[in-house]
């Protein structure tokens, strides 16, 4: 197969959707073993293209990227305009498979796209309205794709009853564990002992709810949050996790949740949202709490505190099964059924 993959995502520093992107190419190139052609394409900035360039750096991949201003206009553009068609700029393909950044018209072959939550079309009060705007775009695309890729079975079954796509045509493709994310290796400088969360201020990933649980703690832990330490790479995100006493994840509502089992695969406890939208991360390997109670919260971690011996083996074996590789798999017999 010859495989266009919209990398656009890629052109701006990685949150979950471009780790998701850069995790599936790898293992789409795994699983294939050479016998695909994969070509990374997209529209971007001057500035967005360099750190693309670099993101994608050893990936053995046919490289397309189209340089704009305003790329964030164009992309919308062209999605709208639905021409030209994407075989002009790369030449003919077996599939095209598009973020949720854009959905560019394509003459032939098979379409699909990949849905990592549909928080915007829940949630369009609590969202900024460019966000909204653009990530429901996509996902009404999706109805037209012949398979669309889901994180987890939550958000399948919310992609067909939000959505209307028929389960047949979806695939759940769940994301991996880095390398990088184990119990062993560095640990973050700490003074004193802390509890670590990737939760920040906006209403989805509840960091206020977290905060107003500390009043319920003893002060023998330091709450340290990720969205205070600015852009982290990956080696110092693991230290991070792997020196704390406990991981908090307070979400009201995922896709997945990958920073659960990312801490699990470094051997803390966690404490993680009842919301059954984080239902497979968790698996039975986690104390789950209401994230809108803080006394919930506040008992939950003494609870994994007071488990830990119990709860981290339970968290290794559990990430354990989530890989990059099998990332791949799915995806690439995801377009050979589209075929």
């Amino acid at each position: 197969m010859r495989i266009a993959y919209d990398v656009t995502p890629l052109s701006h520093p990685r949150t979950g959707v471009g780790n998701y992107i850069l995790g599936a190419l790898r293992g789409m190139l795994a699983a294939g073993g050479g016998a695909h052609e994969v070509v990374a394409f997209g529209p971007v900035s001057i500035r967005g293209r360099r750190l693309l360039e670099e993101t994608v750096d050893g990936l053995e991949v046919e490289r397309r990227f189209m340089t704009f201003p305003l790329a964030h206009a164009l992309r919308r553009t062209w999605s709208r305009l639905a021409r030209p068609p994407t075989e002009r700029f790369i030449g003919g393909f077996d599939v095209l498979h598009f973020s949720d950044w854009m959905y560019p018209p394509q003459r032939a072959g098979a379409r699909a796209t990949m849905i990592h939550d549909l928080g915007p079309m829940h949630f369009p009060e609590r969202l900024d309205r460019r966000t909204v705007a653009m990530h429901t775009a996509t996902a009404h695309e999706a109805k037209r794709c012949d398979v669309v890729f889901v994180n987890s079975d939550y958000t399948a079954n919310d992609v067909v009853a939000t959505l209307r796509v028929p389960r047949e045509r979806i695939r759940v493709a769940y994301p991996g564990v880095d390398e990088v994310f184990s119990a062993d290796g560095d640990e973050a400088e700490a003074d004193r002992p802390y509890a670590f969360t990737t939760a920040t201020e906006s209403w989805r990933k509840n960091l206020a709810t977290l905060r107003r649980a500390w009043t319920g703690l003893d002060g023998s832990l330091e709450l340290v949050a990720l969205g205070e330490l600015g852009y982290t790479t990956h080696a110092r995100l693991a230290s991070l996790y792997r020196r704390a006493a406990v991981f908090v994840y307070p979400s009201r509502f995922e896709g997945f949740g990958i920073p659960v089992v990312e801490a699990m695969a470094c051997g803390v406890p966690c404490v993680v949202s009842s919301h059954p939208s984080l239902d497979e991360a968790s698996g039975d390997a986690a104390v789950r709490v209401d994230p809108d109670d803080a006394e919930a919260i506040a008992a939950g971690i003494g609870e994994a505190l007071d488990r830990r011996d119990e709860l981290v083996p339970r968290g290794l074996a559990h990430a354990s099964r989530f890989t990059w590789l099998e990332t791949g798999r799915v995806h690439l017999q995801g377009y050979a059924d589209a075929l």
